[in-house]
């Protein structure tokens, strides 16, 4: 028999507010914010806004730590955007924040039992924690002398070895790997509508602030903008969407599901579109060398036959051509096939120059004292007055010839196994052509980053790290094939 309960017997939500001590404690929770507004203003009024919905993530966070995985590569589209925002606080201090509250949350989590780290014991982790220990060892070079520089570049290796555990423990299914492809999808199609609505309707106040400070002279060119969304910059906004871009395209190709198909269409689209307005011309790069590599994986001869005659397509439609030359975007772009094209050549230049100074410094200057950033820490040191450009020019300048080759051995390290896995060893078809993905979008940011600071600068970076570890722990996610019995004959139909 079912009891019977009598609602009048219980208290409703009014009944409680009229009682003396809850009316009480919502005085005394009125008074005390309108005491630290009246003393932090906006700032602490938005603070207050934002407190509940903080409990509420925290909670959910410790029943779900998964969740900090994902939130650390969300905050990775927007957190050096946030920079233009939010004045005087540390930023970047919000990606650590969130990363060890996620360890913390992993081990209250499992408080009453034994966290099970099997699922992280892999080559890839010990590489990213030698790279961790490398950079700790960056603390006594001698050519370093700033604590702050170190704590200002500490984001690859430092997210390196919080991020590649995380993934080994976290996404161990293909739902959640599935997961983190949407969770990525869905911010390349806002970080595309952002930079669609500076190209067409301009900048907001902040923004042009940020332009005023001096970016305006590599983000305006020829009176365009350049869009750049709510990242670092526009090179940084091209090319992430081109890695999107490209992945998505090889997603969709794979997917049957038609509202995923859809989703997927729509992220390809929307992140070229962003590539093209970005002007970013070291983008152009990534999705040529990602669909080349990716047809390698898949060892289709004709499709790699397909990819070499597009590219010499492209190359003549921008080297011999002025098709379409009346376009900013296009115009820009065209100057990447010039090899006396100034930019490259100042480039060239301070490469020259860097190599004799590194020459005698095998551990380089000290991790954050490379490039025109620098200048804020040793502004008259001769690392901080050469502009870097390039990701690898950077590691070599601030790591040293030991540090690059260290660096470079990991990432095809990572590569060469994953690009194993994809043609050798998994069996699933459906999963063997998404890691071929992140293979191939991994290759083209890679060969990006020769001309660009890409690899290591979030958003790219999250999705990078994310990615080594998944492609390095493909047996946990394949699908074994159901074994026939001894003796039995398969027969398969047309």
């Amino acid at each position: 028999m079912l009891n019977q309960q009598n609602p009048f017997e219980f208290a409703t939500g009014s009944d409680r507010l009229a009682k003396p001590v809850n009316i009480a404690l919502i005085l005394v929770i009125v008074a005390i914010s309108a005491f630290l507004i009246s003393k932090t203003g906006f700032i602490g009024s938005i603070a207050l806004i934002i407190l509940p919905f903080g409990a509420l993530f925290m909670y959910y966070l410790f029943r779900y730590p998964i969740l900090g995985l994902f939130s650390a590569i969300s905050l990775g589209f927007v957190i050096l955007g946030l920079g233009r925002y939010i004045t005087g606080f540390p930023v970047g201090t919000l990606m650590d924040a969130i990363l060890f509250l996620t360890y913390i949350a992993l081990f209250f989590n499992k408080f009453k039992e034994r966290i099970d780290w099997t699922a992280a014991k892999k080559d890839i982790t010990f590489l990213a924690a030698l790279w961790f220990g490398y950079s700790l060892f960056e603390f006594i070079n001698p050519e370093a002398h700033s604590t702050e520089a170190w704590i200002s570049g500490r984001g690859n290796a430092l997210y390196t070895f919080l991020i590649v555990p995380l993934t080994l423990l976290f996404i161990d299914s293909k739902r959640k790997l599935d997961l983190f492809f949407y969770l990525w999808g869905i911010w390349s199609i806002l970080a595309s509508l952002k930079g669609i609505q500076q190209h067409f309707l301009g900048v907001d106040h902040w923004e042009q602030a940020w332009l005023d400070e001096g970016n305006a002279k590599t983000h305006v060119l020829f009176g365009k903008l350049r869009s750049f969304s709510f990242m670092s910059d526009a090179g940084q906004f091209g090319c992430d969407q081109a890695y999107s871009g490209l992945v998505a395209t090889i997603l969709f190709s794979v997917e049957k599901n038609k509202l995923k198909k859809w989703f997927f269409l729509i992220v390809f689209i929307l992140g070229f579109y962003g590539m093209f307005i970005s002007g970013a011309r070291g983008a152009m790069v990534v999705p040529f060398i990602g669909v080349m590599t990716f047809s390698v994986l898949r060892k289709n001869f004709w499709v790699l036959i397909s990819c070499i005659l597009l590219l010499l397509v492209v190359f003549v439609f921008f080297k011999f051509t002025t098709i379409a030359q009346g376009n900013d975007q296009v115009r820009r772009m065209r100057t990447a096939f010039d090899p006396n094209d100034p930019s490259l050549q100042v480039r060239l230049l301070n490469q020259r120059k860097l190599k004799a100074y590194m020459a005698s410094r095998p551990f380089g200057g000290g991790i954050g004292l490379g490039g025109v950033k620098a200048q804020k820490f040793r502004p008259n040191a001769f690392l901080s007055q050469i502009a870097t450009d390039s990701w690898f020019v950077l590691i070599w300048v601030e790591e040293g010839i030991v540090g690059l080759l260290l660096h470079l051995f990991i990432l095809f390290f990572v590569l060469i196994k994953g690009s194993y896995n994809v043609m050798f060893r998994i069996r699933d078809p459906i999963l063997r052509i998404k890691m071929a993905a992140l293979v191939s979008g991994m290759t083209g940011i890679m060969v990006a980053s020769y001309g660009n600071s890409i690899l290591g600068t979030p958003p790219t970076a999250m999705l990078i790290y994310t990615s080594m570890a998944l492609l390095v722990n493909t047996d946990v996610l394949d699908t074994p094939l159901i074994e026939q019995p001894k003796g039995t004959i398969q027969i398969s139909g047309g």
